[in-house]
């Protein structure tokens, strides 16, 4: 039997810090301390730090960050928000949640990253948001996107789900925008022992409707009070303290996780496997690691035949999700997403997680060029093709 290079193995990362663990959860069973409280607040200060922002709230997960963050805009009915057609699904969730319009649009072909250019085409007198999405790991060209948000008086929303640690031009992904929405769902590179999220903002107003919303919609120091009908989206004190633990340890991970990306790159290079770009000025978290290869289905079949687990994010565009249907069914104009649609066939998530041995990074190498070396021509040479002209597309 063949042993398989696991796709993410939490097991490893969690063994390392059993006993840091063990002593978060003894200090919530001695002090009784579940729903905020002293370990909360310790966590919302050190990410508010640690992404450089002025305020930090603890939520429930990571779509609720987005939600809350679109309703203390004053986002809602007759509103468009601009959201990239590859995406999580979640990230449309939260715009229709408060009864606004996700209007897709499509992505750069290096990056696989929001496209500026297409966002600003979108803009219509009702936009009032545009939700950067620093899918994979690497922020949005965030000069391109602030300067269109405030040429057009719009939010800057980033979902930093899979960003944790990412930085543009020096900045923290979270501190980029009008407000920044983090998940910290067990696989991200900052994850919790199940759902977790956090709202990070420089805007004390912003910050103080969220956190009030969060919690039933009872302001700070007045707990009888309801200002406004909500929900409850806190983040439980357990989930706080095993995410304060791991922060001590997310540059480690993220740099863990950049060598192995960067071994992918240099020795797959040449075996025909495209790679997102870096953009010039960013740093990318590296929550995945992202090939575009021919014929995808069939070479993560071989992959798995051989022992290596692999991944799809995301095999079905936003827009074309049965529960988007009626979105795209009553949209003003069909979206226009050439990039998105070209890519989505050949998205292959690769094996990353800190604790991944080199020994199995040689074996995912090894094995993939195999694999692409006994593809059918035809299909590797228009696969060729694809990615000159996408080359060719950026360049333009």
């Amino acid at each position: 039997m063949i042993d398989t290079v696991p796709f993410l193995d939490l097991g490893r990362l969690h063994a390392e810090l059993r006993h840091e663990f063990d002593a978060a959860w003894h200090d919530a069973v001695d002090s009784s301390g579940f729903i905020g409280g002293a370990a909360v607040e310790r966590f919302e200060g050190d990410w508010a730090a640690y992404c450089g922002t002025r305020h930090c709230i603890g939520v429930s997960d990571g779509t609720a960050a987005i939600e809350l963050a679109l309703a203390a805009l004053r986002i809602g009915p007759g509103d468009e928000v601009v959201v990239p057609a590859n995406t999580f699904i979640a990230t449309v969730e939260a715009v229709v949640k408060v009864g606004a319009v996700p209007v897709f649009v499509d992505v750069e072909p290096d990056t696989l990253l929001l496209d500026a250019r297409a966002a600003a085409a979108a803009v219509t007198p009702r936009t009032r948001a545009i939700i950067a999405v620093h899918l994979y790991g690497q922020p949005c060209d965030m000069d391109a996107l602030g300067a269109l948000a405030e040429r057009h008086g719009l939010a800057l929303v980033e979902d930093a789900a899979q960003a944790h640690g990412a930085t543009w031009r020096g900045r923290r992904a979270g501190s980029l925008g009008t407000i920044g929405c983090f998940s910290f769902y067990p696989g991200k590179n900052l994850g919790a022992f199940g759902d977790a999220g956090a709202v990070t903002t420089d805007d004390g107003a912003l910050a103080a409707e969220i956190r009030s919303r969060a919690n039933h919609g009872r302001p700070a120091g007045a707990a009888e009070r309801c200002d406004v009908l909500d929900g409850n989206h806190r983040l439980d004190a357990l989930q706080a303290a095993i995410l304060g633990v791991k922060l001590r340890h997310l540059d480690r991970w993220n740099a863990a996780r950049t060598g192995i990306v960067d071994r992918y790159r240099a020795e797959l290079a040449d075996a025909g496997v495209t790679f997102t770009t870096i953009r010039d000025g960013a740093a990318s978290s590296h929550h995945l690691a992202i090939a575009l290869v021919p014929d995808r289905d069939e070479v993560r079949r071989r992959l798995a035949a051989a022992g290596i687990a692999t991944g799809i994010h995301y095999a079905i565009p936003c827009h074309r999700q049965p529960a988007c249907a009626d979105l795209v069914a009553t949209a003003r104009h069909a979206p226009e997403v050439p990039v998105v649609e070209a890519s989505a066939g050949r998205l292959l998530s690769l094996p990353l997680f800190p604790q991944l041995t080199s020994v199995e990074v040689r074996r995912v190498i090894d094995a993939l060029a195999a694999v692409l070396a006994t593809m059918d021509p035809a299909i590797t040479a228009a696969h060729a093709e694809a990615r000159a002209a996408h080359a060719t597309d950026r360049a333009a």
